[in-house]
């Protein structure tokens, strides 16, 4: 976590249902609670050029993308993201909390969908010179249980049906390798990737998240 900043960059990962959307918010009640001031943000988006690009990527109908332009719009969104937001938060102190960060691109469009993963470092190298989070907690749980909480959860949530489902409708075979590539990235960077036992109730997964911050990064 030695990088020039003053604050603190946390990203949450995970497939789909994985509950970081829950995490977020716990990780920044945690905080506030210690009187520290906390931007909550998410990617795509997080910047009103940013959340254009959400709707053209994560929507159903956005777009039949090619693995190349996939990747281009993403990083389009996240190099927007950190110039504008992350970037000068972390600058004046703040906890920065995003919910999915770079490793999901790796992992979706890498390892889920077999684009080149040299090619999406080098886009990383040149949109983001280097830069990456201090910390990262990949919530890890069986791929047809995640996949059964997303629907439950989006139901619940907006009770009408929700659009942004482009990656949920892909067939299992994806999310399997998504789920694969979360864990090979994870054994990549064990210094920056914690991985958290998803399968459990919310509660569980904030106490344990909770233990590693309390250790690791404050």
């Amino acid at each position: 976590m030695a990088q020039t900043r003053s604050g603190l960059f946390i990203t949450l990962e995970g497939g789909e249902g994985a509950g970081k959307t829950t995490q977020c918010r716990n990780i920044k009640s945690f905080f506030e609670d210690q009187g520290r001031e906390v931007v909550l943000t998410r990617e795509p988006g997080g910047t009103p050029e940013a959340e254009k690009i959400r709707n053209l990527l994560v929507q159903r109908d956005g777009g039949n993308w090619t693995p190349v332009a996939e990747c281009l719009l993403f990083f389009a969104a996240r190099q927007m993201h950190v110039e504008t937001l992350i970037k000068p938060a972390l600058a004046n102190g703040k906890i920065v909390i995003c919910d999915r960060f770079t490793d999901s691109t790796i992992a979706y469009q890498g390892y889920g969908h077999g684009f080149d993963l040299e090619t999406i470092r080098d886009v990383e190298r040149i949109a983001l010179n280097g830069f990456k989070p201090d910390i990262t907690f990949l919530l890890d749980l069986p791929v047809e249980v995640g996949l059964l909480r997303s629907l439950k959860q989006k139901d619940i949530a907006s009770g009408l049906e929700n659009t942004e489902d482009r990656f949920e409708k892909l067939d299992t075979g994806f999310h399997g390798r998504l789920r694969q590539g979360f864990l090979e990235l994870a054994k990549s960077d064990p210094e920056r990737i914690k991985i958290i036992d998803a399968a459990g109730s919310a509660e569980n997964v904030t106490t344990d998240i909770l233990n590693l911050l309390r250790t690791d990064a404050i």
